[in-house]
Order: structure tokens, then C-alpha cells, then sequence
């Protein structure tokens, strides 16, 4: 359980560069001294990162591991780094990328496992490159049978919507849950995990991609472009509202999840800021949005609640074994096309899970 907490908490606590040492005291000969790598040279966008053939090699200090970096997962939280929306993002330039999977190819001093020659999945700064530096304890193994591609977003995307649904939402059989962002890889997890415990689904997506999310159970599926959200729900639940709902659209979508939730038990779980920021004021809540509103960061939730988190992840590694979180099916792209995957995402035109292979 431990190492499930440290992987996803070093989103938001791993930085600087690694010291140069290895369990030998000398770089293998079979790791080069530089690599490919995606550099960040502003905080304008992902239009702004270029590709480097050389980058330095990170080395593994104490109680750190490098990886061959065999697939690395693409994120809403790149796209915030590089338009400098982040908090306490990185300043450019910088090696972009966060969440990959790979071999262990050395190991720093005082590491006992796992060793070369191990495949896992962890998060650390600079994931899209093809050498990566991870804390030992952060390098999670990969499930029994999944290959590098299969498991990323079990450390970033799964561990969300989870979180969202259970533990803050409150999610219970025969509730209806009002999830955005569906066809993404956090809003289809979200939808496989909110079926299974019995909620009635409506999910919201464009036009191409209803199908997809179709596919997964939803019960509902909206259009996120054109169409009235509040009255929709509205209809679908009989005038009452959804007893929960997963936010991370952001912007004026904000406005309409509040008012699609059901008065006085209706809960907000807000954690993405997509489509920008949005205001609320004490009179709103006081006067039109009577509703539960909790604002969620998974790095904050491992930090603050260590204890909640561990549940998160218990019963997250308890619906893998039972077969209801099957192995991922990510979208793949060249690390050279990192620039052009990330404005389609942010664009919204992409649908679940994105990789990068370097």
C-alpha cells in the first residue's frame, strides 16, 4: 500500500535533478549519456516544446531507480505545466512529462528492490524522454500479465475517479452520478467504477465520442458541446438533480454541474480545471446552489489523508483482481508527435488513455 502512495504523491513532490551515482559507483555501459527527450521552452503551451536528441541521462541517486522509459502517459496536468497554470509548476526550460513505464535499468545506492530487469509504472519529472529517474519505493511492478502500455494511468487516472466516487462522493447503489469528460481516460474509469457500484450514469462527451462511452454502460450520454446540461439532467432524474457529480470541466460548465445537482444532498467533487477558471460567490450558495462542494487534488488527498488514500488504493487493486478494471488500451503516438498529441487533448478531440513512445 505504501508504494502505491509514494508513486502517485510524487506527482507533486518529486523535483530537481538527480545526483550522478549508481549502486557501483559508475554509469552501466550499456546506458548512453544522453537520450531523446521532449524539453518545454515556454509556458505559452505545448506548441512550445521541442525535441532534443541531447538530453543528459538522469542518474539514480540514493534510493532511486532509472528506467528505460518504454511508454509514457500524456495529461491534463502537462498541458497545466506548460501553460504555467500549475501550481508550483516547473520553470522552463524542462524535461515535460510526468507518468511512465518501463525496465529498471540501475539502481542507486541503498536500493534493495526492485532491481534491473524489473517492468514498472511510477510518476517523476521528465517521463517523456527515454531514461527516467524514479524514487525506489515509487516504482510500482506492473500487474501479473500487463505490458508497460496496459498500465499507465493506474497510478494517475484510476486512483482519481476512485477517489471522486467513493471516499468524497459518497457514491451508493441506486444514486444517479453526472460524470463530465467521460471519453477521457479518468471520465471512462470514472463510468466502468460508478456502474459497478450501482449508480445510474449520465455522462457527458462530444457527438464522436458518445458511442465510446456508450460502450462502457453509461446509462445517459450528453452532449458536452451543444444542448442544455441542467435541463437534461433535469429530465432524466425526474426534477430531482444527480446525487453526485464529477466536475473537471471547469470554466462556465462549472455553473451547470452545480445546478444539475440535487438541492441539499447534491455533491460536487471538483478536480480539473479544463476549460478554465470560474467564480463563485457565498450569495450563490446561499441563494442558487443549495449543493455539496468539494474540491479535490490527489496529491493534497495523499498528503493531508494518508489514511483515505490507502483505502483508495486497496480498493482499487481489490475491482483489478475481480475484473472490473481491465488492462488500459491507450492511444499511441511517436514522442516526436508529443507536441501535436497534447494540443489535441487540450483541444478535447482525443479519446481515453494517451501515450507517448520514445
Amino acid at each position: 500500500m505504501s508504494r502505491f502512495l509514494l508513486v502517485v504523491a510524487g506527482i507533486y513532490m518529486v523535483g530537481g535533478a538527480a545526483s550522478l551515482m549508481y549502486a557501483n559507483k559508475e554509469r552501466p555501459v550499456n546506458i548512453p549519456a544522453t537520450m531523446r527527450a521532449l524539453e518545454q521552452t515556454s509556458l505559452s503551451g505545448p506548441q512550445d516544446m521541442r525535441l532534443i536528441t541531447d538530453a543528459l541521462v538522469p542518474s539514480p541517486g540514493p534510493g532511486e531507480v532509472l528506467i528505460r522509459v518504454t511508454s509514457a502517459g500524456v495529461n491534463f496536468a502537462d498541458i497545466s505545466k506548460a501553460r504555467g497554470t500549475f501550481l508550483d509548476g516547473p520553470q522552463p526550460p524542462y524535461l515535460a512529462g510526468f507518468e511512465a513505464a518501463g525496465e529498471i535499468v540501475a539502481v542507486g545506492e541503498s536500493v534493495t528492490g526492485p532491481l534491473p530487469g524489473a517492468r514498472v509504472v511510477g510518476v517523476g519529472t521528465g517521463a517523456f524522454a527515454e531514461y527516467m529517474v524514479l524514487p525506489a519505493a515509487a516504482a510500482m511492478p506492473l500487474p501479473v500479465g500487463w505490458t508497460e502500455q496496459q498500465a499507465l494511468g493506474l497510478v494517475v487516472n484510476w486512483p482519481t475517479a476512485l477517489a471522486a466516487l467513493k471516499p468524497l462522493g459518497g457514491i451508493t447503489a441506486g444514486e444517479t452520478v453526472l460524470i463530465h469528460a467521460a471519453a477521457g481516460a479518468t471520465g471512462q474509469a470514472a463510468v466502468t467504477m460508478a456502474k459497478h457500484y450501482g449508480a445510474t450514469v449520465i455522462a457527458t462527451a462530444s457527438p464522436g465520442k458518445h458511442e465510446t462511452v456508450r460502450a462502457l454502460g453509461a446509462d445517459h450520454v450528453l452532449d458536452s458541446v451543444d444542448g442544455d446540461l441542467v435541463a437534461d439532467v433535469l429530465r432524466l432524474t425526474g426534477g430531482a438533480g444527480a446525487d453526485l457529480v464529477l466536475e473537471s470541466a471547469g470554466g462556465a460548465t462549472l455553473d451547470a454541474s452545480l445546478a444539475a445537482a440535487k438541492r441539499v444532498t447534491g455533491r460536487v467533487i471538483v478536480y480539473g480545471v479544463a476549460g478554465g477558471e470560474a467564480s463563485l460567490t457565498n450569495w450563490e450558495l446561499v441563494y442558487k446552489h443549495q449543493v455539496h462542494i468539494i474540491g479535490f487534488n490527489l496529491g493534497v488527498l495523499i498528503q493531508a489523508a494518508p489514511q483515505i488514500f490507502g483505502q483508495v488504493m486497496g480498493e482499487l487493486s481489490a475491482l483489478i483482481t475481480a475484473g472490473v478494471l481491465k488492462p488500459g488500451r491507450p492511444t499511441t503516438y511517436d514522442l516526436a508527435d508529443g507536441p501535436k498529441t497534447l494540443t489535441e487533448l487540450e483541444s478535447r478531440t482525443t479519446t481515453g488513455k494517451l501515450a507517448l513512445l520514445p
